[in-house]
This record gives C-alpha cells, sequence and structure tokens, in this order.
C-alpha cells in the first residue's frame, strides 16, 4: 500500500492540539496562562516559573533541549502540552551550539550570511520533529518594538524578542495561534487581554479562525472557543 492518503484530512478544533506562540512583556502573565494547558511540562530555558506549581526541567544548552525532546518522543510520561519558556534563550542556545560546531565565535564569522542559515536550519529541523509529537506546543516569548518603514509610512510594532529575522519567523511560520499580551485602559481601569488578530501595531494570528479579536487575560476564556 502507498503512503498517499485516501481521504480528506479533518479539521483539528481542539486547543491542546494547536501550536500555540504566547508573547508579552516580562511579568504580564504569559507563563500563568500557558500552565492552564492540559497536563502541562515546561522546558525552562530562563528562570521565572517559582511562583507556580508546575512539572518543570531546566534547559540551559541546546544539547540538553534535544535529550528533552528524546525523553517526551519515548512517550513514557503523563504530559499532554510541552511548554518553551522562553523561545528567547532558546534560539541563543541554538545558536552557541551551531557556532561551537562550526569553530566561530559568531554567525556572522562565516561568509555570505552561512552562519545565520546554519542556525535557523538546526532550529527549524529539531522544532519540525518536536511538532509532529502528538502532544499541544506552546512557544512562550518576551515581546518587542520594532520599527517598520515602507515607502509610504514609518511605525512601531510589537513582536516577538529573539536573535535573527529568520530565526524569528520560524515560530512566527509554526504557530497557528499568535497570541499577543497587553495591557488595556478602559474607564481608568487598566486589564490584561489577549490580542488575536493581525495588525499594523503588534504581532497576532489565528489560522482556527475561531476566536475573538479581544480576550480576557484567563484560560477558560481562550478555551471556550474550542471543542475540549
Amino acid at each position: 500500500m502507498g503512503i498517499l492518503p485516501i481521504e480528506k484530512s479533518k479539521k483539528e478544533t481542539a486547543l491542546d492540539k494547536q501550536i500555540v506562540l504566547i508573547y508579552g512583556k516580562p511579568k504580564i502573565g504569559k507563563s500563568t496562562l500557558a500552565s492552564s494547558f492540559p497536563n502541562p511540562v515546561f522546558l525552562a530555558t530562563e528562570a521565572g516559573l517559582n511562583h507556580l506549581e508546575v512539572f518543570k526541567t531546566s534547559i540551559n544548552s541546546w544539547e540538553k533541549f534535544l535529550d528533552a525532546c528524546a525523553d517526551l518522543a519515548k512517550g513514557e510520561h503523563k504530559f499532554n502540552t510541552i511548554i518553551i519558556d522562553t523561545v528567547d534563550n532558546l534560539v541563543a542556545y541554538c545558536t552557541d551550539y551551531v557556532c561551537t560546531r562550526e569553530g566561530v565565535n559568531h554567525p556572522a564569522d562565516l561568509p555570505m550570511g552561512k552562519g545565520w542559515a546554519l542556525v535557523t536550519g538546526e532550529l527549524q529541523l529539531k522544532l519540525s520533529k518536536l511538532s509532529q509529537l502528538p502532544y499541544g506546543l506552546v512557544f512562550i516569548s518576551h515581546s518587542k518594538m520594532e520599527t517598520i518603514e515602507t515607502k509610504t509610512a514609518k511605525y512601531n510594532r510589537q513582536t516577538i524578542s529573539m536573535q535573527g529575522t529568520g530565526n524569528r519567523n520560524v515560530f512566527l511560520n509554526m504557530s497557528d495561534i499568535i497570541l499577543f499580551i497587553d495591557n488595556k485602559v478602559e474607564s481608568g481601569e487598566e486589564r490584561r487581554i489577549i490580542r488575536t488578530k493581525p495588525s499594523r501595531d503588534y504581532e497576532a494570528g489565528d489560522r482556527t479562525g475561531l476566536l475573538a479579536p479581544e480576550i480576557p487575560l484567563d484560560y477558560k476564556e481562550l478555551a471556550k472557543y474550542f471543542k475540549p
């Protein structure tokens, strides 16, 4: 029997089957939101989870990340959601790994952009394999402001913070849902919200088409748009 499909795939409408990117400024509630996903395990590339009671393993190198991925692939665990907190540091570890492997101090030391291409390629290959495991996958990143210049305008935009445009695009392109955690002031009161739709002012997106443009920063409010 061949490997080509004989019927169409069905739409996946469960939240824990999506690849989700959550980003925003420090201490705004990104990790807390992610901790409410089903049976999560944190691959923690930085400190900052002390306020949460979660299953976590410390990731301080690319090699240790690959070891964790290998353990998860065995399936001998009870976790349903893999959370990488933060992907900013994971990219830095991947960069160090590739530089050591290639015998250089910095990706720019290799000509014609080869160094950065090798980092992006390593990152994309390993994350693609991770995304094919039968678990939910959540990326957490800090936000940064970037300046966009077009022929007719110049403006600032919030996006994820990490080294290299190619690396950033790996996460943006892989993610089914991109959630920007933001503050909003109404009637003199500030509240935290999740922004889900593309905007000139921030990176966001929802391939499922199920989410409202703004959602209160609460997992139950997010999950109610999806089938269990």
